[in-house]
């Protein structure tokens, strides 16, 4: 069977590797991407169920390519196919659904309509290697792990991947050298909780950086830790190596001990601020990312007034917030004390608020520093520009050379900041 087919990924950025992994497999067996739903005779929505508002997101999506496209084949993956499982077939807008783990091998299921594939990653315990081939690109993930054996009493999360489950050494740095022969300059390092990689061999994630410093990769980034993953073995290897990407994005959920316990969350508030200074204190202007619910069950004014307050004067770079998602099947779901939807945004807004001002004295700190970037691609002719990202994870736009400069890593010094947008020259060109 073939055909043309959209797709759409939603979520984190293991889920858009393997968005990639599903182009490439129908590509091989056939299959033709297209750029709307009109053109197409499949819609694969690879979704994220991480909250409630994914989850009607990925529904709308696929309604709506219906009443576009009556003909299409709705085909519904990713973690709201692998939660609902067969729920899904009951709605006359979806067609097939398709597990976690076979949508690496999408194709095998879509001759077959009105049909749900989806395997119990519950019992599943190796991890399923996943290739990416594209070439077309300057960095690229690498996804390391999958599934999560943290409980944490608000996340679906772990039901929808599994248990941990780690790619072994040997697959994973042979896949780095095979990027390596390709041209790629950076790989970043994805999966649904990477601090657990290597925990049923008795490694560590700081086994694995040993063996990738190894390879001949320019760079690497790091996906998301929790701040009991990070420790000073780990920092100080970091500090030393001429590969890594000062890139931190750190899993913090709240900055209240109180709503940290409810959460099922087993750090303190005071030991990661004291880390965060010490990772500002190794690096010249690290990003520092995080994560932060706002109005979890039982979360008071006073608690919220604690959160800001160690956020703000936290040494975070910027702060990813969004209001507290009921998951049906998650402790937090029969919590008593559920915060009002119209607190829980407001609350939210503070954070974006302070995010922003955060966001803003990182970006001025960088201006007249020099750095490195890697040349992502080329603007519009008439802006004559090169776009690059530098180790910090900042997006510069360098005045365009006559030599081609794509997917090389340069030397620039940061320059100014117009309209939003950092500006800078090549130093030695």
């Amino acid at each position: 069977m073939s055909g043309k087919f959209f797709i759409k990924t939603m979520g984190c950025k293991a889920n858009q590797f393997e968005g990639g992994i599903i182009i490439e497999n129908l590509i091989s067996n056939g299959y033709s991407q297209v750029n709307s739903i009109s053109e197409a005779d499949f819609f694969i929505l690879n979704s994220c169920t991480v909250t409630h508002k994914s989850d009607n997101e990925a529904l709308y999506l696929l309604r709506n390519a219906k009443h576009e496209n009556p003909d299409i084949i709705n085909v519904i993956t990713g973690c709201v196919a692998q939660i609902k499982k067969e729920d899904l077939l009951s709605l006359d807008y979806i067609d097939i659904v398709v597990g976690n783990d076979e949508k690496l091998r999408i194709s095998d299921y879509l001759s077959n309509i009105k049909s749900s594939n989806v395997m119990d990653l519950m019992q599943k315990t190796d991890f399923t290697p996943a290739v990416l081939n594209d070439i077309y690109k300057t960095r690229i993930g690498l996804k390391i792990q999958d599934g999560c054996n943290s409980r944490c009493s608000y996340c679906i999360i772990p039901f929808a991947r599994g248990k941990s489950r780690s790619a072994d050494v040997k697959f994973l740095t042979e896949q780095i050298n095979n990027y390596v022969k390709h041209g790629y300059k950076e790989v970043v390092l994805t999966g649904i909780h990477i601090g657990q990689w290597g925990k049923e061999f008795g490694l560590s994630l700081l086994d694995l950086l040993r063996e990738i410093e190894k390879t001949s990769i320019p760079r690497y980034r790091l996906g998301s830790l929790n701040p009991s993953e990070i420790d000073s073995e780990l920092l100080d290897f970091l500090q030393t190596s001429s590969k890594f990407c000062p890139h931190f994005h750190l899993s913090l959920q709240s900055a209240c001990d109180k709503t940290l316990r409810a959460m099922n969350r087993f750090y303190k508030v005071e030991d990661y601020l004291a880390q965060i200074d010490d990772i500002n204190s190794r690096w010249k202007n690290p990003f520092l990312g995080s994560d932060i619910i706002t109005g979890f069950p039982g979360e008071t004014d006073e608690d919220f007034e604690v959160t800001l307050n160690n956020l703000r004067k936290s040494g975070l770079t910027q702060i990813h917030t969004f209001p507290y998602s009921v998951r049906e099947g998650t402790v937090a779901a029969n919590m008593q004390e559920q915060v009002p939807l119209k607190i829980k945004n407001s609350r939210a807004d503070l954070v974006k608020k302070l995010s922003k001002e955060k966001f803003e004295k990182f970006i001025n700190a960088n201006i007249n520093t020099n750095t490195t970037v890697l040349i992502e691609k080329r603007l519009d002719k008439k802006i004559g520009m090169y776009k690059g990202v530098t180790p910090n994870y900042l997006t510069v736009c360098i005045p365009y050379q006559e030599v081609d400069l794509f997917n090389t890593i340069q030397p620039i010094k940061i320059e100014s900041i117009k309209n939003g947008k950092l500006f800078g020259t090549f130093i030695n060109i």
